[in-house]
């Protein structure tokens, strides 16, 4: 039977005893676990690795504390880091926070003014930056009349001595008075501001407490079976909620160990060498991982393909008695623990992904053909669903207490959800925002008079409590017709295709719809091989006849999916994959739909030409 839906109500309150800031947090792990890790990285470029237990966390924290007094930072004060996923990072954040500072996190992709927007708008004094081409940005910004930005640290800072260089933060003696200062945050002060990443408009900052951090901690803890002080790969940037959550207060929450990742495009051989029990990634990330996957079984022999095949169909048999809460037939488990004992862990620790136990996805509407591939694998990706101003997950699938496949899950206990009357997803509850920071220090609701937060996600929910979301109100196409196109659904269809690794279809206040297509840089190489197209560089393959026609296939095979005013008529093979470096793409890998509107402008103009 499937498991009932969670009734609605308040969620309880923490426990009286337990820790209701993160400085408790912190206190608490170096007390009960001094020797447990808590941190670990390698140097970039380096092949040995660093870890710090809980208890030199805490002694860590303290230093650097210390040190941004010394600067001036006090209680209530933001202080801007604009370094990658490195200890330096980790722990001045945390050190700020015992200070009672607010640490924001930039974007290392940011664009100047970006960065120009978002130190004006919570007005900080003190910036921490990572080597010389932040450096070369920040500067003009301690010039700028409209921001008191007036000190820039450094954590690479070489020969040039115009800036502190981070390490000099934690050398100096600590004060016998610091430890008055240190640790006396109270659950309603603020923890951080996240800005929103800036797929429309400048980025806003979304203030964050102690008190919704860990509200929202406890819920995802509620609906996650992990063991103890479990490992976590940090490679998602610090200044997306996702990270925050998973990469620092989740971890002060569980006392677990974070592995840094300093690089994302490496965290594939960091996942072999932890090989995690969980692992969080972004649509993009699962697909990218599936298309290497997919490459790799094209070329095993086909007795092997032919037997992993075989193991797909038994897990997915497996996954889908399980979605449906029921129990599988004794002949089914034994099955499947045979083939996933003898062929599917082995393939998946080829990968470090043979003893993840929680599999996790959230951001952007995850392709369910990339979840029924991850599925027959015995990989199955609990997809979730939230925003910055939630605090992150607002609903989540579970193992625990069941999931739906193509569904973001069921609301997590910090929160309720509705839908209201024009699809539009509302959530409130104790893990949902205190509200936007504006320029002079105040902070702006964006609550409705009952509290309700308007997502700007459409959905529904079904009768078992589970959400479906069906795309952004914001990006809804709607076609000269006056017929709704959710583009999200659109895309994902087309990507079904292995070939495919990025769509955007394009049709506002059009007659039909059109389409930009990206060849995935893994799939498609392989895939020209096995077909025997020697030259299988991106500029070659957008223009084989061979590599067209398959694509034609896959359009037509998605058209054929999809209703009249759904499919794609015309569309466009480009040789240049997307990505935040470029702009197409947010850090979190999300579609900038006007940007990649506005640059291939004459190619999609051409597609509506006759």
């Amino acid at each position: 039977m499937t498991p009932a839906p969670r009734t609605e109500g308040e969620p309880p309150p923490a426990p009286p005893s337990a820790p209701r800031t993160l400085p408790q947090l912190l206190e608490r792990n170096a007390r009960l676990h001094p020797d447990l890790p808590a941190l670990s990285w390698k140097e970039p470029g380096g092949t040995t690795g660093s870890t710090l237990t809980w208890a030199e966390v805490h002694d860590r924290t303290r230093r650097l504390a210390a040190g941004f007094a010394a600067l001036g930072v006090g209680r209530g004060d933001h202080v801007l880091l604009m370094i990658g996923n490195r200890p330096e990072h980790w722990l001045s954040d945390l050190a700020l926070v015992r200070l009672g500072a607010v640490p924001v996190s930039v974007y290392g992709t940011a664009a100047p003014g970006q960065i120009t927007h978002i130190a004006r708008n919570c007005r900080a004094a003190v910036a921490v930056v990572e080597g010389a081409a932040q450096v070369a940005v920040w500067e003009a910004l301690l010039d700028d009349d409209d921001t008191p930005l007036s000190r820039l640290v450094v954590v690479n800072a070489g020969e040039e001595g115009r800036h502190l260089p981070c390490a000099a933060l934690a050398a100096e003696p600590v004060p016998d008075e610091l430890d008055k200062e240190l640790d006396g945050a109270l659950p309603d002060d603020p923890l951080t501001v996240v800005y929103t990443s800036g797929t429309t408009g400048e980025p806003k900052g979304v203030v964050l407490t102690h008190a919704q951090v860990l509200a929202n901690a406890r819920a995802l803890d509620a609906v996650v079976e992990l063991p103890a002080h479990v490992e976590h790969i940090c490679y998602l940037p610090f200044a997306h909620i996702a990270e925050r959550m998973l990469g620092i207060y989740l971890p002060c929450h569980r006392a677990s160990h974070v592995h840094l990742c300093a690089d994302p495009t490496a965290v594939a051989g960091v996942v072999r060498e932890v090989r995690p029990r969980q692992f969080f990634g972004v649509p993009r990330i699962w697909e990218k991982l599936a298309a290497a996957v997919r490459a790799g079984l094209a070329a095993l022999p086909a007795e092997q393909r032919e037997a992993v095949e075989s193991a797909a169909e038994i897990a997915r048999e497996h996954v889908a008695f399980r979605e449906r809460g029921e129990q599988p037939p004794a002949d089914l488990e034994a099955a499947y623990d045979r083939c996933r004992r003898e062929v599917l862990l082995p393939l998946l620790a080829m990968g470090g992904l043979d003893r993840v136990t929680w599999a996790a996805s959230a951001s952007a509407p995850m392709a369910l053909d990339v979840v029924r591939f991850w599925a027959g694998l015995g990989v199955v990706i609990m997809d979730a669903w939230g925003l910055t101003e939630t605090t992150g997950v607002a609903t989540a699938n579970s193992p625990k207490t069941g999931f739906r496949l193509g569904s973001v899950g069921r609301a997590v206990s910090s929160v309720r959800v509705r839908v209201a009357e024009d699809g539009e997803l509302e959530v409130r509850g104790e893990s949902v925002f205190a509200g936007y920071l504006q320029e002079d220090g105040s902070v702006r609701s964006a609550l409705d008079g009952e509290g309700w937060l308007s997502t700007g996600d459409i959905g529904r929910i079904d009768e078992d409590g589970y959400v479906w979301v069906t795309d952004r109100k914001k990006e809804m196409i709607i076609t000269s017709t006056g017929k709704n196109v959710s583009p999200a659904l659109v895309e994902n269809t087309l990507k079904e295709h292995p070939l495919i690794g990025q769509a955007l279809v394009h049709g506002d206040r059009r007659s039909y719809l059109v389409a930009l297509l990206v060849l995935d840089a893994e799939a498609a190489p392989a895939w020209a091989t096995a077909h025997g197209i020697e030259d299988t560089g991106p500029a070659a393959l957008v223009t084989h006849p061979v590599i067209r026609e398959e694509v034609e296939r896959a359009v037509a095979a998605a058209n054929a999916r999809l209703n009249r005013t759904e499919q794609v008529k015309r569309f466009r093979l480009l040789d240049q994959e997307w990505g935040p470096e470029t702009g197409e793409l947010t850090p979190s890998l999300k579609l900038r739909r006007r940007i990649i509107g506005d640059k291939y402008a004459d190619a999609l103009t051409q597609l509506y030409d006759d």
